[in-house]
C-alpha cells in the first residue's frame, strides 16, 4: 500500500494505525472513543440541494484538492457538498460503527475487498445506476475492483498508483544493467549489484507493512490473481504448497535485501535509492516524494515485477485505489447519483490531480498531458493491466493483516527456515478470524 492516504502527503506513522480498521470499531466505541457522526446532524441532507460526504482526507493536500472538486460540482449542478472530514486513522478505526449508525450520504473508501466487506454487510448502496453513465470512463480491471461479490457496483474510483520496482536510470546505464523480465534475471542482477558494491534491494520494514508488498508481488506472479484473491479473502489455505513456494522464492531473494530493515522506515530505504547506494526498491510510486532534487527525480524510473510463471506473466498490477461509496440509506439519493456521476468523470479526476499530483487518475480517459513522465508510465501500467490488486491489508481483513500477517512476515524475514510452522500458525489464526463476525 503506502502511507495511509496512498499519497506522499501523509506521514508514515499513520499507516500502521489504519490497519486495525473496521474490526476495532466496536472496541473503540466500548472504550468511550467518540464515534463518527453524520455531517450537520440527522436532518442536514434532506435538502435536495445538499449532499453530505464523510471524508478521511484530513491531510492538507488532498483536503484542498477535494474542495476544488466539490466547488466545481456545485457550480455545475447547483448542489452543495457538505464535507464531514475526520482524521484519517479515526475514520478507518470507527468506520464500522459509523456506517451502522447515521452516516453521511457518501463516504471516502477503498476499492476491492474493503469495499466488498461493507457491501456484503448491507451497509452500502449499489450504484449500478451511476455506472450505467460512467462505465465507458474506466478500464475493465477498474470495473472489477468496483463490484461487490453479488456482481453489483458499490464503488466509484477516483485515484490510484502502482507498486513496482524503482531504480535510477543513470545507475543502470553506468553499470550496464538491463531490466530483468524473469525471476532468474532478477536474481542474477541482484548478485551482480552485490559484486559491484551496491545494496541490490532497498528495504525498510520497521512499520511492518512494506513486506506485505513483496509477498503480494511474488504470490500473484507465481500463483495468479485468482489464487491471490482467494488467499487474501480467507478462502485458500496458507498451508497450500503454492504459498510455501512463495516463501521459498522470497528466501532466495532475502540475501539481497538491505540489512537492518527492522530498524528502518520506508523513507530511509528510499533515501538509499536516491543516494545511489541501492540499485532497486520494490515500493509504491509515492516513493517519488523522497526525491527532492529535481535531477534525481527526473532520473527515477520503474519496471513491473518480473514474470515468474508464464501462465500469468505480468498481467496483474498492485494498484491501491481510492474513491467513493454510498451509505445504506442516503437522504438525497438523486443528489448522490449526480455527485458520483460527476466524480466518475475524467474532468473531476483531472481537477483533483491539479491539487494532488502524488497519484494518477483511475479513469483511462483522463488527460495525461500535465503528468510527469513517471505519472504517465504509472497511468499506462495500471490502464493496461488485466487485473488490479489493492495491497494485502486492503485485499484482506484488516484485523488479520495487522495481528497475524505483519508479525508473521517479520518473523519470516528474520528466520526464513521456520516456514512450515509459521504457515500452520497463520492458517490456524486465519480460521479463527475469518469465522468470527
Amino acid at each position: 500500500m503506502s502511507p495511509s492516504h496512498t499519497g506522499p502527503s501523509v506521514p508514515s506513522p499513520s499507516r500502521r494505525t489504519l490497519l486495525r480498521g473496521a474490526s476495532s470499531a466496536a472496541l473503540l466505541a466500548g472504550a468511550g472513543v467518540p464515534l463518527l457522526s453524520a455531517c450537520g446532524g440527522s436532518g442536514a441532507a434532506a435538502d435536495p440541494k445538499t449532499v453530505t460526504v464523510g471524508s478521511n482526507a484530513s491531510d492538507a493536500v488532498p483536503k484542498k484538492a477535494f474542495e476544488n472538486v466539490y466547488a466545481a460540482f456545485r457550480k455545475q449542478s447547483g448542489i452543495t457538498v457538505h464535507v464531514n472530514t475526520k482524521d484519517h486513522n479515526t475514520f478507518q478505526e470507527q468506520i464500522n460503527s459509523y456506517l451502522q449508525g447515521t452516516p453521511d450520504d457518501v463516504f471516502n473508501w477503498f476499492a476491492g475487498y474493503r469495499m466488498q466487506f461493507f457491501a456484503a454487510k448491507k451497509l452500502a448502496t449499489p450504484v449500478d445506476d451511476v455506472w450505467a453513465r460512467i462505465g465507458d470512463n474506466f478500464p475493465d480491471a477498474m470495473k472489477k475492483l468496483s463490484k461487490g461479490e453479488d456482481g453489483k457496483y458499490y464503488f466509484v474510483p477516483m485515484t490510484t498508483y502502482p507498486w513496482a520496482v524503482f531504480y535510477r536510470r543513470s545507475l543502470f546505464r553506468r553499470h550496464g544493467y538491463e531490466i530483468p523480465t524473469s525471476w532468474d534475471q532478477l536474481v542474477a542482477l541482484c548478485k551482480r549489484m552485490k559484486r559491484d558494491g551496491l545494496v541490490p534491494i532497498a528495504f525498510g520494514d520497521k512499520d511492518a507493512w512494506p513486506a506485505m508488498g513483496t509477498f503480494d508481488q511474488i504470490n500473484f506472479r507465481l500463483n495468479g490473481y485468482d489464487f491471490h484473491v482467494q488467499l487474501m479473502a480467507g478462502k485458500a489455505s496458507w498451508t497450500d504448497p503454492k504459498v510455501r513456494a512463495v516463501f521459498d522464492h522470497w528466501a532466495e531473494l532475502l540475501p539481497y535485501h538491505q540489512d537492518g530493515f527492522m530498524g528502518r522506515i520506508w523513507q530511509d530505504a528510499a533515501q538509499s535509492l536516491a543516494a545511489g547506494q541501492a540499485g532497486m526498491y520494490l515500493v509504491g510510486s509515492f516513493v517519488a516524494q523522497q526525491f527532492t532534487d529535481k535531477s534525481a527525480l527526473d532520473d527515477l524510473d520503474f519496471f513491473p515485477f518480473p514474470e515468474m510463471n508464464p501462465a500469468y506473466g505480468q498481467e496483474t498490477v498492485e494498484a491501491p485505489t481510492d474513491g467513493y461509496m454510498v451509505s445504506k440509506a442516503p437522504k438525497n439519493h438523486a443528489g448522490v447519483v449526480k455527485l458520483l456521476e460527476y466524480l466518475g468523470t475524467p474532468a473531476a479526476e483531472e481537477l483533483y490531480l491539479k491539487g494532488d499530483p502524488s497519484v494518477v487518475a483511475a479513469s483511462n480517459k483522463a488527460d495525461t498531458s500535465a503528468y510527469s513522465p513517471l505519472q504517465k508510465k504509472a497511468f499506462d501500467m495500471i490502464g493496461s493491466a488485466k487485473n488490479l490488486t489493492q495491497f494485502m491489508d486492503r485485499d484482506s481483513r484488516p484485523d488479520f493483516t495487522s495481528t497475524v500477517m505483519q508479525p508473521a512476515l517479520q518473523k519470516f524475514l528474520q528466520d526464513p527456515k521456520g516456514v512450515d510452522g509459521l504457515l500452520s500458525s497463520i492458517e490456524r489464526q486465519k480460521k479463527t478470524i475469518f469465522t468470527s463476525s
